[in-house]
């Protein structure tokens, strides 16, 4: 594998690792770990190992622990390799750093103290469920994992049920069964769903279905692997011509016509078009 490697400015660099095939690193990726001064990753073996298959020489840099319990310590002292001139590579385990993984502490603390902080995008399980789902991908909301506890997760769930997106969840193997019988007690049977299981992997596994079908599947079936679980948008509901006219006049006295449909649409679970049509054809009758 080619790389660059080249003296980089001081600050903070987020570095996406594969979450399954080595070869998914992009490139830019991997100028960036043979480049910068330091290395801290969520899990150091896993670090070296990435860098040992694609040829990338630490040359006697460090490779550092940084992880959600590292503490305060930890980001204080890297916050100062970077102020003092060091490029700093945070890698998580797997995937994009933040997205359910460490990083979020570092980032906010460099940004304070005014280090310069970059990315190099690349692989995340929420963007490749939702490629190989055949949901809806205009408007999605990542939700990560669920409470453990059956009625916090049930309450959170609830509060999702209304919202008008495609919802992308995390969940442990050990409980995507229950997981999904939730899902579907509270969203209803009919609602479309994804089970991805082991994304970009050689047992990569997708099952696609009603959450009814779903829950049933994975009722008592012993799974393993790395877990995303896509539920599709709350389906469009009757509502009266009446109760979106009123919605509308009201939205309209405090907003353009144009926020007052996105806001009305996505209350009522309507779509965005139909509800601009008649927002402007309000707006014409006044």
């Amino acid at each position: 594998m080619n790389f660059i490697s080249k003296p980089l400015s001081a600050g903070l660099y987020f570095v996406a690792t594969p979450i399954g095939s080595a070869r998914d690193m992009t490139l830019r990726g991997l100028d960036l770990l043979a480049s910068a001064d330091l290395i801290a990753a969520e899990d150091t073996r896993t670090a070296r190992k990435l860098m040992e298959i694609h040829g990338v020489p630490l040359n006697g840099r460090k490779v550092v622990a940084f992880h959600d319990h590292s503490g305060e310590g930890a980001v204080a002292r890297l916050v100062a390799d970077m102020k003092s001139g060091k490029s700093v590579a945070y890698v998580s385990e797997a995937g994009t750093p933040l997205v359910a993984d460490p990083g979020y502490e570092l980032g906010r603390a460099a940004i304070k103290e005014g280090v310069e902080v970059t990315t190099a995008p690349g692989a995340s399980a929420v963007l490749a469920g939702l490629t190989v789902s055949g949901l809806a991908t205009d408007r999605f909301a990542f939700v990560g994992f669920l409470p453990a506890g059956k009625k916090q997760r049930e309450n959170e769930i609830a509060a999702l049920r209304d919202i008008p997106f495609t919802l992308v969840f995390y969940e442990s193997p050990k409980r995507v069964g229950e997981m999904l019988a939730n899902l579907r007690d509270i969203l209803g049977d009919e609602r479309e769903a994804v089970v991805c299981r082991e994304l970009t992997k050689k047992f990569e596994e997708v099952t696609r279905g009603s959450l009814a079908t779903l829950a049933d599947d994975f009722a008592d079936r012993s799974v393993k692997g790395e877990i995303v679980v896509l539920v599709g948008r709350a389906g469009a509901v009757e509502v009266a011509d009446g109760d979106i006219d009123g919605a509308l006049r009201e939205a309209m006295k405090t907003m353009r016509v144009k926020d007052a449909a996105t806001v009305v649409a996505g209350a009522l679970g309507l779509p965005r078009r139909q509800v601009y049509q008649i927002a402007l054809q309000l707006g014409e009758d006044e």
